[in-house]
């Protein structure tokens, strides 16, 4: 089985990649890193660029994590992309992270997380970065 974390180059991917690694490890499964774009604007801050990749590569090869990263361009919303994925590859568990937004943010915006945690098939672990509460 494997374990699927939702990256983005930000303090909540961050933290969701470490938490990811730890249940790999501590399930002795193989980790899924994707990163999604819609590519339906020129600059979208959560699609991260080839030195943020290139990063988590590193850190994972490093730590000896037996690992599968994935870029999505121009495929659905984040949230479909990721409980799709759950869904095709065997997950046991999906990891996100969480941003501290308001009610008003919520209800105009909708949340890739609460989709995430309502439409995935196996249990979701969400956490937040360092110092957010």
């Amino acid at each position: 089985m494997t374990v699927l974390v939702g990256y983005v180059p930000s303090p909540e991917g961050e933290a969701a990649l470490r938490a990811g690694i730890d249940e790999a490890r501590l399930r002795d499964e193989k980790l899924l890193v994707v990163n999604t774009s819609r590519g339906d604007a020129l600059v979208d801050p959560r699609f991260a660029q080839e030195p943020d990749l290139a990063h988590v590569r590193e850190d994972l090869a490093a730590l000896g994590v037996e690992f599968d990263l994935r870029q999505v361009l121009g495929g659905g919303d984040a949230a479909e992309e990721i409980i799709e994925l759950a869904e095709q590859a065997d997950v046991s568990l999906v990891v996100i992270g969480l941003r501290r937004r308001s009610a008003v943010g919520k209800l105009i915006m909708g949340s890739a997380a609460q989709q995430i945690l309502l439409g995935a098939g196996c249990p979701v672990l969400a956490v937040k970065a360092a110092g957010q509460e």
